[in-house]
């Protein structure tokens, strides 16, 4: 492929140098063929460690929490106690919410998704705790007024329930300002080669069909701080151009794309536009020139010049759980 480094002469762009821990757990009923119970911990968007209650052990899912792990039992046998405490908590409070809301069967997701952001630059920290219910927001925790907010009328008991619960309420403020703020700074100097490291993607472009856009293409970069845009005579598109999100790789990489519609473009102008990739810390950019020759396709052109569609039937079962922040 075509690619090279070009050193940007304006500013280039920077991303706050900003951590985050999350916890984000998941009971589930009656679905089959999936632990009831769910909990996975990640940290700058990248998962740690995970359990289920089929395993209420915490299973490292990087080298370097395996490493934790080992140097640190007591870590280790607290997020067993929490794995297996959550559990059953979540368990009642899906059988609770399903008699609130009358429901006797089907599908039903709860899930919790609490944690904390460290700014190593401002030194500025956030905590959050958010609850869903079958796909939808249903309580959240003000920090600033130290109640529970929801949309839900159904929900409306069980916040001035836990509004009366200072208890409760003391907990989460000093577990999501303090203890989660700890661990988030504890892990990522632990994890400083890791979770600090700038690895570069490779870049391609992609068209599905003659007439599709071509989407500019770009997997195994990290961290997740990074843009990607396309360019016309060296000026950024806004029109015709769809921005993808950013994935993340089962290597604990991330991948993303930028799509750009080409159905009013002449073949002579093609040399006019360039794809941009961006990675926050990195002060060269990754620019991809539009060349036909060099776009990557799912279909072939015969010496006839007729497409000829080369398909493939992949069947992989996937189940998705929706939590809305």
């Amino acid at each position: 492929m075509k690619t090279f480094i070009l050193l940007s002469v304006l500013c280039h762009f920077a991303f706050p140098v900003k951590h985050s821990l999350k916890y984000i757990l998941t009971s589930s009923y009656g679905v089959r063929g999936v632990p009831q119970f769910v909990a996975v911990a990640v940290v700058d968007e990248v998962p740690m460690a995970h359990c289920d209650s089929d395993r209420l052990i915490p299973q490292a899912k990087t080298d370097w929490m395996e490493r934790f792990f080992k140097e640190r039992i007591e870590r280790l046998q607290w997020y067993t106690n929490r794995c297996t405490n959550n559990e059953y908590d979540f368990k009642d409070t899906i059988n609770s919410l399903m008699s609130r809301f009358n429901q006797t069967g089907g599908i039903h997701i709860f899930q919790r998704m609490n944690g904390c952001e460290w700014d190593d630059e401002t030194g500025n920290t956030n905590g959050f705790n958010q609850y869903g219910y079958d796909g939808e927001d249903f309580l959240t925790f003000d920090q600033t007024t130290l109640t529970w907010i929801t949309p839900k009328p159904q929900a409306v008991i069980i916040k001035h329930e836990w509004d009366r619960n200072i208890d409760k309420i003391m907990f989460w403020k000093n577990a999501l300002n303090y203890k989660c703020i700890q661990c988030l700074k504890e892990y990522v100097e632990y994890a400083k080669t890791s979770l600090q490291r700038t690895d570069l993607p490779s870049v391609s472009l992609l068209q599905k069909t003659p007439s599709s856009p071509v989407s500019c293409h770009a997997t195994g970069f990290y961290p997740d701080s990074a843009l990607m845009f396309w360019r016309k005579d060296g000026e950024e598109l806004h029109e015709d151009v769809d921005h993808g999100e950013i994935l993340l790789n089962h290597d604990g990489s991330f991948q993303m794309s930028v799509d750009l519609e080409l159905s009013s473009v002449t073949p002579e102008d093609w040399r006019r536009y360039d794809c941009v990739f961006q990675l926050s810390g990195v002060k060269n950019d990754i620019v991809t020139k539009l060349d036909k020759a060099e776009i990557r396709t799912n279909w072939a052109e015969k010496s006839s010049g007729m497409a000829v569609t080369i398909t493939a039937a992949v069947t992989v079962p996937v189940l998705i759980l929706y939590f809305t922040v």
